[in-house]
């Protein structure tokens, strides 16, 4: 009995390991920098999956109205049971292919919410973004797995130190930020479209690189025309010898970067304002649009849309490519930019697939009448695939977008994987362009 009852006691524990099933480690996800400048890429990895493991990858943010956007993708673990976003490929969701930053970009309303939203990053904060890793492939807006994994992410659009000063100076509102040390710094004005008011996020990117950043409004903020009637140069002139003037901000001259009704008064700006050396045009026309723009005995009269060459989808989407007045009829020869007397430094950053306005055509007419005048003081950058905004790296791409104005979505155009890239791109031969031309 006693051999028996220690063949037992042996066979007891050898019966117990085969009922355990070997113990799991935890999935983890780790994303490096957790806290970093908005336009620099993350390392996005997960460990402790099982081999082979299929995972849907998420990522939830909101915006400072509280709306939610999320993205999502498809992901397999390896034989190790792990996964590096800059090296494996996504197999559906929002994209697919090796794309580090896709969840960041791909961010969109969220089901719940009204759709064509944008998500605008404040400047001033953060943007959190919550990344989560759940079992099994589950499509865009279907409700997924159990999450085995998660991790927040801080996107910064002002680096430590850089100080934001608001501005009333005479006539001219904005923001001026200042990166941290002594300077002087390469100054640059910083302008957005038609949607008016202040748009800070470019401008705080833009001092966490080194330059002093005016953010300039130019209608329905603070004091400034609620709508844009008329525009006088003046108004930039005045924005353009505060910053030339600043201490902290180096000359002779100073950079102008816009987007949109932006990017034309910047071709404005550096065809009339001496002061002005470098001007990035995003997405521009190479006339004035919209609102008579003036300066001393000058006036530009504004193309016009018109309202006839509107078309709207079955889903209410509204396409204004076909509307604005045609630059190169003589009729509207006087709303050209006579760009040939600029004698600074022009970048032109366009995107083919912009669904907005003609911006491809626009810039080959400005090129056509520098190469005229002789002038080659230029470069174009255009994107096949890119929609009209194209922003600072990570943005998220949003074909349809309301706009503020007209209070209709509108199609801006670009397929998201091409516009993604196109802002990557650019943004690094911006930063180039005016460090090059402004010391």
């Amino acid at each position: 009995t006693a051999m028996w009852r220690a063949l037992a006691a042996g066979v007891a524990p050898a019966r117990a390991l085969l009922r355990t099933p070997p113990a799991r480690r935890a999935a983890s996800l780790a994303v490096t920098p957790a806290a970093g400048p908005a336009d620099e890429r993350v390392e996005t990895r997960v460990t402790g999956l099982s081999p082979g493991q299929p995972v849907t990858l998420r990522a939830v943010a909101a915006d400072e109205q509280g709306r939610l956007f999320q993205s999502c993708a498809h992901y397999q673990a390896d034989s190790r049971g792990e996964l590096h976003l800059g090296t494996d490929a996504s197999h559906g969701g929002d994209y697919t292919g090796v794309e580090p930053m896709g969840l960041f970009w791909s961010l969109a309303p969220a089901a719940m919410e009204k759709p064509y939203q944008r998500l605008l990053p404040s400047s001033t904060g953060a943007m959190k973004v919550e990344l989560l890793v759940h079992q099994g492939h589950s499509p865009p807006g279907a409700i997924p797995g159990p999450v085995v994994a998660k991790a927040e992410v801080q996107r910064l659009f002002t680096a430590p130190g850089v100080r934001r000063i608001r501005l009333k100076e005479g006539v001219v509102r904005g923001s001026l930020f200042l990166p941290p040390g002594d300077g002087p710094f390469p100054g640059v004005i910083d302008m957005y479209g038609d949607e008016g008011g202040l748009i800070e996020f470019r401008s705080s990117l833009l001092a966490t690189h080194g330059f002093a950043a005016l953010s300039l409004p130019y209608f329905d903020f603070e004091d400034l025309p609620r709508v844009m009637k008329e525009l006088k140069l003046e108004y930039f002139e005045d924005a353009t010898r505060f910053l030339q003037r600043h201490p902290k901000v180096k000359g002779p001259g100073v950079g102008v970067i816009g987007t949109g009704k932006g990017a034309e008064l910047a071709l404005s700006m550096i065809t009339f304002l001496p002061e002005v050396v470098a001007a990035v045009s995003i997405s521009g026309c190479s006339s004035n649009t919209v609102a008579d723009l003036h300066y001393g005995e000058i006036t530009l009269p504004g193309l016009c849309f018109d309202m006839n060459k509107v078309s709207v989808s079955d889903s209410g989407v509204f396409d204004i490519f076909e509307a604005l007045d045609d630059p190169t009829n003589p009729a509207n020869s006087a709303s050209v930019i006579p760009i040939e007397k600029a004698e600074g430094h022009i970048l032109l950053v366009v995107g083919e697939d912009d669904r907005m306005w003609k911006s491809s055509v626009y810039a080959e007419l400005a090129i056509q009448r520098l190469r005229q005048h002789g002038k080659e003081n230029f470069e174009l950058l255009s994107y096949p695939g890119a929609g009209h905004r194209i922003d600072p790296p990570s943005t998220p791409f949003s074909q349809v977008a309301m706009d503020r104005i007209l209070g209709v979505p509108v199609l801006g155009g670009g397929e998201s994987k091409a516009h993604a890239h196109a802002q990557e791109h650019s943004w690094g031969k911006i930063k180039e362009f005016l460090h090059l031309h402004l010391g």
